[in-house]
């Protein structure tokens, strides 16, 4: 199993904005193979640096099926216009990933 999980600083005050994009996202991660779930997470807010986190989380059969579906035209459909509403963003989204541990 693999999660792979993105971490998103978030302009104070486009919470609402952000969470309209993931939303309405046309999505077709139901028909990748290896695909399980996606969660959008929301965080604290940290006002002294301006922004508040978000994560998204998403649980693959296996690392190879998430790196096959980064690879797939379902990905780059996917993420087409993730260069708009840049102006929510501080940053770019910061990735990361993890393998289960068998027996743990």
């Amino acid at each position: 199993m693999f999660f792979a999980m993105n971490r998103f600083r978030i302009a104070i005050g486009h919470e609402e904005a952000f969470e309209a994009i993931w939303k309405g996202r046309e999505s077709s991660l139901a028909e990748m193979p290896g695909f399980q779930s996606f969660h959008l997470l929301r965080g604290d807010t940290n006002t002294e640096e301006g922004f508040t986190l978000f994560a998204s989380h998403s649980i693959w059969a296996s690392k190879d099926d998430f790196v096959a579906w980064t690879k797939s035209e379902n990905f780059r459909a996917a993420h087409k216009n993730a260069t708009e509403n840049k102006a929510i963003y501080l940053g770019p989204p910061k990735f990361e990933g993890f393998s289960a541990v068998e027996g743990a």
